[in-house]
């Protein structure tokens, strides 16, 4: 399984999974959820996963987005890294227009509020996510905007 999770990590920091993943992998996602009877997550043989649900800031509408996260306590840490693409990930200007949102993680529903991380905060959480995931360093030097970083809490 190290061989496989390596691998998966050499080929997920390369500018071309940035151009396709991001079209492939949450629809993936989307699929294996709804056919486990939302019990499984593509990703989460890789990652530690979840369903963000939050409130599109245009149209109002619900938007769930499948995305890894970091575990800590009864929250969680989330990564607006959108693979290493220029612009941050829409679900992240959702959280800054509507801090409530909802996860769904290993079959538990959690109603959240949401808060970006800045300063040493970010910096412990960012360390953090770099040992879950160290990808995320190449995906933060391929873009010329910080990342954001978020801690899901519930409500």
């Amino acid at each position: 399984m190290k061989l496989l999770e390596t691998a998966m990590q050499k080929v997920s920091a390369t500018p071309t999974f940035a151009r396709i993943a991001p079209s492939v992998v949450p629809r993936l996602d989307k699929a294996v959820h709804r056919l486990s009877g939302g019990k499984f997550m593509l990703s989460q043989w890789m990652l530690p996963s979840l369903f963000l649900t939050t409130t599109g800031r245009r149209s109002g509408e619900p938007r769930t987005t499948p995305l890894a996260c970091l575990p800590q306590g009864d929250g969680f840490l989330v990564v607006g890294s959108n693979f290493g693409r220029t612009s941050h990930p829409s679900w992240t200007g959702n959280l800054l227009a509507d801090s409530d949102a909802v996860v769904e993680h290993r079959g538990r529903t959690v109603p959240v509020r949401a808060r970006m991380l800045a300063d040493d905060e970010r910096a412990d959480a960012w360390a953090a996510l770099l040992r879950m995931w160290p990808p995320y360093a190449q995906y933060q030097a391929r873009v010329e905007r910080e990342i954001r970083v978020f801690r899901l809490e519930p409500r």
